[in-house]
């Protein structure tokens, strides 16, 4: 039976208010309207489905400065089939399998025209967290629910902007290529498209997570000779060296400041450094740990917005550069199917960063499994 154009009944996991657990929950979604399109996440009996517990999230559960709206549907890393789209949606239809985009590519502003950027414009619409008409088009126990980062994964079926899709083969297993939609893609494109790491160089990697690990890739790829892993959790060190770090350190085993540590070992600093955890002290040694005439040093993490960044200005006198990345440089619609294609070519190996999956109302259990830090990446079958 056809549910185009009907609401539709679904399990999401509801965010109810700061703090509190996921709740799992029947909501209404509503049908798409003009350039927005439904994607579906059918039982895993008809097709696997699937959206990844990303570190966003985790910020989220833990943070007191994040400044959202409840209740709400998290999730934003993700991967579906399409079930309607709304009226003048021109690039995807129904059946089409895509990736759920956070980060949009409307195609038409400065950012989107400019061959080096990737922030699009439409990015700054998803801070209302409701659609382009201002409203949403979630409802539960009579009460709309907000969504979040363009896609509000964690929700059995979800309206996302059409230019917040992208179509990718249609033959791609969705629970693997749907680290795409986010955590790999912005590791692996930090190091390929933002540093723009070279042959024989030297890298370092603050954090060791799932975008650690995915940064620790894309140096890998470029040909760096040395890469060297920083983290406080020794148990990540096994899987970073089998994804390509040559040595990792652990900064509460040593006597001096990492900074210092990584000087002595490489005579000159670190040519690229990468800080993939949202820490401004770890961002200020990774900084101070590039080579002082031509190191770079790239923000990978989500920092806090509501914390001024405090670093001397002699670090730069040198050359040393500080740089910015989101979606790791990537053009969101545009270069997604090629990493998904890459992957169905047996370039790029996902499967390492995936450690653990479980159904959807086993939410709760997977936000345990990452608080643990031996959860790499949990994926959520819906």
């Amino acid at each position: 039976m056809s549910t185009t154009g009907q609401v539709i009944r679904c399990k999401a996991a509801i965010l109810w208010k700061p703090g509190a657990p996921f709740s799992i929950e029947e909501v209404e979604v509503a049908p798409p309207k003009a350039k927005e399109v439904r994607i579906k996440y059918p039982l895993p009996s008809i097709q696997v489905v699937a959206t990844g517990l990303c570190g966003t999230e985790m910020k989220v559960l833990g943070s007191k400065h994040l400044d959202l709206l409840y209740p709400t549907i998290l999730g934003h890393e993700g991967a579906g089939i399409v079930e309607s789209i709304g009226e003048g949606v021109s690039t995807v239809k129904p059946g089409d399998k895509v990736i759920t985009l956070f980060l949009p590519q409307c195609g038409e502003c400065t950012s989107c025209l400019n061959s080096e950027g990737n922030f699009c414009i439409q990015f700054k619409q998803s801070k209302t967290q409701l659609m382009s008409d201002g409203t949403s088009r979630f409802t539960c126990k009579g009460k709309s629910i907000y969504h979040f980062g363009n896609t509000s994964t964690f929700c059995e079926y979800t309206v996302i902007k059409e230019i917040s899709v992208a179509k990718i083969d249609a033959v791609a297993p969705l629970e693997k290529v749907c680290l795409i939609s986010c955590g790999f893609s912005t590791g692996f494109g930090a190091a390929i498209n933002t540093a723009k790491v070279t042959p024989g160089s030297t890298c370092a990697v603050f954090g060791l997570g799932g975008v650690g690990l995915s940064v620790v890739m894309g140096c890998k790829a470029a040909g760096a000779a040395r890469i060297i892993g920083v983290d406080v959790n020794k148990e990540k060190f096994k899987k970073a060296q089998e994804l390509g770090a040559t040595e990792c350190l652990n900064p509460q085993d040593l006597k001096k400041p990492i900074q210092e540590v990584l000087f002595d070992m490489t005579d000159a600093g670190i040519d690229f450094c990468f800080e993939a955890i949202g820490n401004l002290d770890v961002l200020a040694a990774a900084l101070a740990s590039c080579n002082e005439s031509y190191g770079v040093c790239v923000v990978v993490g989500v920092l806090p917005a509501s914390v001024q960044l405090k670093i001397s200005g002699q670090l730069f006198f040198s050359g040393r550069s500080l740089k910015g990345s989101v979606f790791g440089g990537w053009k969101s619609r545009q270069h997604i199917p090629k990493l998904v294609a890459d992957y169905m070519a047996e370039k790029l190996n996902l499967d390492p960063l995936i450690t653990h999956t479980l159904n959807l109302d086993k939410i709760n259990e997977a936000v345990e499994l990452m608080k643990t830090g031996k959860c790499i990446r949990c994926i959520l079958l819906l």
